[in-house]
């Protein structure tokens, strides 16, 4: 390792995109706090993934790109920073961390405009990679010396989400003691291939009140597209549809039990938790389990046992088509005995 990297004192992680991502890139930050704990560790995202990252003990502090992107080089030069990891090439940002003059500045070597903003290219694919959105992140920490790439079962443990709010009493008064608490999160804001509302459904349907307790989860507008199918026709489920904070859909998913979603943030949320994260995924690259999966203790992909693209330019796919409620509902039966 570089001798002037044993002295750092202020690492940026850049991700500036999804709560998902975000989540997926925790690991690197409690891998750079283990090899240097009297580092400073800074995130830098966007503002609505900002309760995400305050629930990881291994960073010390986050900056909302929202926030700074008006002044980000003097704003950046404010932080002192010995390093700043691009995890997610954002060209401006990377303009304004050269400008700040940050010395050690990371990016793939993919993207042009790394070759003018960063002063460590790391060569790799992440379209034709084979490993994990997780284990891909890693690569870029060549950078600072480090050439290994953790296992799966490794990220697994690494997301030190311990910080996480406790749920106000009227949230937690919802959860009946005994029941096993089973979250449905219907949509992903356009991130991900869907399973369908009528899916959804069908698994409501074929969970007993008398075992499950339901909640769906999602925005007001995801709300306004499935209550009447979810929510109006099941009248013992629970809509927090557009009435929960991050803050508070975080601490509610450590309280359930399951998840079963897409793959969206709240699906990688409860991984990170060790909640049962039940993932519903196409078989297409790079949409598949094979990147994106949810890592954790308790996590279980349902995907197509096939390779496809016929959807690939359009938004509905019929191998999460093929994905039965059944096969879901038993998964679900055996985790409530």
């Amino acid at each position: 390792m570089d001798k002037r990297l044993k002295v750092l004192k202020t690492i940026i992680i850049s991700r500036t995109d999804a709560i998902g991502d975000v989540v997926l890139t925790l690991p690197m930050a409690v891998f750079l706090k283990e090899k240097f704990p009297d580092c400073k560790i800074v995130f830098l995202g966007r503002d609505y993934t900002s309760q995400v990252v305050a629930a990881c003990s291994a960073v010390d502090a986050f900056v909302s790109w929202d926030n700074i992107a008006q002044n980000a080089a003097e704003e950046l030069k404010k932080l002192q920073a010995d390093a700043i990891v691009h995890v997610f090439p954002r060209k401006e940002l990377a303009k304004a961390a050269k400008k700040a003059g940050i010395p050690v500045r990371i990016g793939t070597s993919h993207r042009m405009f790394h070759f003018s903003t960063c002063n460590r290219l790391i060569r790799f694919s992440r379209k034709r990679s084979d490993l994990h959105e997780a284990q891909l992140n890693f690569f870029l920490l060549k950078g600072l010396g480090f050439a290994e790439i953790p296992t799966l079962d490794e990220l697994s443990n690494m997301y030190s989400f311990n910080r996480i709010q406790p749920l106000n009493p009227e949230l937690a008064e919802l959860l009946q003691p005994d029941r096993f608490h089973v979250i449905l999160h219907p949509g992903s804001r356009g991130s991900a291939r869907e399973w369908g509302i009528d899916r959804f459904a069908e698994l409501t349907r074929l969970l007993p009140h008398e075992l499950f307790q339901v909640f769906v989860t999602g925005t007001e507008k995801e709300g306004l597209q499935f209550r009447s199918e979810l929510c109006e026709a099941f009248p013992l489920v629970t809509d927090l549809s557009g009435k929960l904070t991050l803050t508070e859909l975080i601490g509610f998913i450590n309280a359930s039990d399951a998840i079963v979603a897409a793959s969206t943030g709240p699906l990688h949320i409860a991984a990170a938790c060790g909640r049962h994260a039940i993932g519903i995924y196409p078989p297409i690259r790079p949409m598949h389990p094979g990147r994106w999966a949810p890592l954790g203790e308790n996590t279980k992909v349902f995907v197509a046992s096939k390779e496809c693209s016929d959807c690939r330019k359009g938004s509905q796919c019929h191998c999460m088509r093929e994905i039965s409620a059944e096969s879901v509902a038993e998964y679900l039966f055996m985790l409530g005995k």
